[in-house]
C-alpha cells in the first residue's frame, strides 16, 4: 500500500516539473532563447528547491517567468500534497482515507490527523516568510526603489525558507557579504525551513516546556546547532588565509561569512563568496555536510540529520560492546529505525557514486567539481563551483548530464527511502524464515 502512495507522490512531482517547464517555455516567460532541457532543469531545480541554475534567473526570465519559478519553489518547498489537501479541505471540508495516507507519506507524519496539521503548516509558512520578506525589503530598499526592493525581499525570503537558494541578484549575495541583517535573516529563514514543519510546530506549542519535546525534535535542534558550529570552525580553519575567500576579510566578516557558508552548505544554495575559489579540501568536506542535509518533513534535502544521528549513536554503542540497545536522550532506538537509516545511507552513497561515475565518463570535466555538483543536486542544496560566472557548473553539461542532475534533484526531493521504494518496489510478505547463516565480519 505504501508503494502505491509513493508512486502517486513521485508522479505528482514529475507532472509538476513538466508543467513548470512548459510554462517557462512560453514567450512571456523568458527574454532570450530557452532550450527545453534548460527550462526543464530550471523547473526541476525550483520544484525540488535546489537552486542550481543553467540560465540566469534575473537576466533571462521576465517578471512572469520569475513568478512561475517562485510559485514552483513554494509548492515544492511545502509539498504539493499539502496544497492538494488544503484544496480538498476547502472544497469538501474533509479528506478521504486514501488522501490522508498519501499526505502522511508525503510529509512523513506520525498519524492521520492531517487537517489541523496542514492548516498549521500554512500558518507557519506564511508567518515566517512574511516576517523575513519585511526585514529583507527594508534592507534592500537602501539600494533599490520600494517596488523592486519588495520583490527582491519576497523572492529571497520564500527561496530561503524553502531552502531553494534562487536569487534575483546576478552575484547571488556576494555584494551583501558584509551585511549582517541580510545574511543573518537569510540564515534564520534557512535554518527554520531546514528544521521541518513538525519540529517548528512542536517548538511553538511547547515553547515554555522544552522537556516535552519529542526525541526527533531534540535530535534536530542539537544536531543543527552542532553542524552549524562545526561547519564554521572547519571552513574558518581551511579558508582563513585564502586571499580569494576569507583572507582579505576582517575578523567580523570572516565569522559572518563562515556562518553563512556553514548554513548554506547543508541545505540551501545561496553564497556570499565565490564557491569556485574555495580550497579543494573545503569542497570535499562540504559534500559531507550536504549529504547530511536538514530534517525530515522539512524543505531541506540530504539523508537528514536524524538518519546520521541514529547511525552515529548505533556505531558508538557497538564499539562500546554494550549489552544494551542503542539509546539517546534516555530513549531506545528501535531496530527497524536503525535498519531504515542504514538503507538510506547505503542507497544514497550508491546513487551519488554511480551518478558521479556516469558524469565523469561522459562530461570530460574535473572530478571534484562533478562530485560536488552531484552531491549538491542529490541533497537539493544548490551551491555550485559555477561556470566562471553566476551559473552552476551543470551549465557545462550536455543534455545527458543535465538529465542526470534533474533525476538526482527529484530523488532528493522525493526522499531517498521513498525514491528507492519507487525504483525497487516492495517485496511480497513471506510467512517463513530461512535458517541463520554464519558470516564473519
Amino acid at each position: 500500500m505504501e508503494h502505491k502512495y509513493i508512486r502517486i507522490i513521485f508522479y505528482g512531482y514529475a507532472i509538476l516539473i513538466l508543467s513548470g517547464a512548459l510554462l517557462l517555455m512560453l514567450p512571456a516567460s523568458h527574454v532570450d532563447k530557452l532550450s527545453f532541457i534548460d527550462a526543464l532543469f530550471t523547473s526541476a531545480s525550483a520544484t525540488c528547491v535546489t537552486g542550481l541554475i543553467v540560465t540566469s534567473t534575473s537576466e533571462n526570465f521576465t517578471f512572469f517567468g520569475e513568478c512561475v519559478i517562485l510559485l514552483l519553489i513554494q509548492i515544492g518547498g511545502i509539498g504539493y500534497m499539502t496544497l492538494v489537501s488544503l484544496f480538498f479541505l476547502f472544497i469538501k471540508n474533509s479528506l478521504s482515507m486514501d488522501e490522508k495516507r498519501v499526505m502522511k507519506q508525503s510529509l512523513d507524519l506520525p498519524d492521520l490527523n492531517i487537517g489541523s496539521f496542514v492548516k498549521k503548516i500554512l500558518l507557519v509558512v506564511l508567518t515566517i516568510e512574511l516576517m523575513g520578506a519585511a526585514l529583507l525589503t527594508v534592507q534592500f530598499s537602501q539600494k533599490y526603489d520600494f517596488s523592486e526592493a519588495l520583490w527582491h525581499g519576497i523572492f529571497n525570503a520564500v527561496s530561503a525558507f524553502n531552502n531553494a537558494g534562487f536569487s534575483l541578484f546576478t552575484d547571488s549575495l556576494i555584494s551583501y557579504q558584509g551585511d549582517a541583517i541580510v545574511l543573518g535573516t537569510l540564515c534564520l529563514l534557512i535554518i527554520l525551513g531546514g528544521l521541518g514543519f513538525f519540529v517548528l510546530i512542536e517548538m511553538y506549542e511547547n515553547r515554555t516546556l522544552a522537556k516535552k519535546f519529542t526525541l526527533h525534535t531534540k535530535i534536530m535542534i542539537y544536531g543543527t546547532l552542532f553542524l552549524i558550529i562545526f561547519g564554521m570552525a572547519l571552513f574558518l580553519s581551511i579558508e582563513w588565509n585564502n586571499p580569494k575567500t576569507f583572507g582579505a576579510l576582517s575578523l567580523y566578516d570572516k565569522l559572518l561569512n563562515s556562518l553563512f557558508l556553514s548554513v548554506n552548505f547543508r541545505t540551501s544554495g545561496f553564497n556570499s563568496i565565490d564557491i569556485s575559489v574555495l580550497e579543494e579540501s573545503s569542497l570535499f568536506f562540504s559534500t559531507i555536510f550536504m549529504m547530511i542535509g536538514g530534517g525530515q518533513g522539512s524543505t531541506a534535502g540530504g539523508i537528514k540529520i536524524t538518519t546520521a544521528a541514529v547511525l552515529i549513536v548505533t556505531v558508538f554503542f557497538i564499539l562500546k560492546n554494550s549489552n544494551q540497545e542503542p539509546s539517546v536522550f534516555k530513549r531506545t532506538i528501535e531496530q527497524k529505525v536503525i535498519n531504515k537509516a542504514l538503507a538510506i545511507i547505503m542507497f544514497s552513497s550508491f546513487l551519488v557514486l554511480f551518478a558521479t561515475l556516469l558524469l565523469v565518463e561522459t562530461q570530460n570535466l574535473p572530478f571534484i567539481k562533478i562530485l560536488f555538483e552531484v552531491v549538491s543536486a542529490f541533497a537539493t542544496v544548490g551551491v555550485s563551483t559555477g561556470d566562471g560566472g553566476i551559473l552552476s557548473f551543470s551549465q557545462q553539461f550536455d543534455t545527458f548530464g543535465k538529465s542526470i542532475i534533474i533525476l538526482l534533484m527529484l530523488a532528493g526531493r522525493l526522499g531517498v527511502f521513498a525514491f528507492g521504494i519507487a525504483l525497487v518496489g516492495k517485496a511480497e510478505i513471506k510467512h517463513f524464515k530461512y535458517p541463520k547463516g554464519r558470516i564473519l565480519l
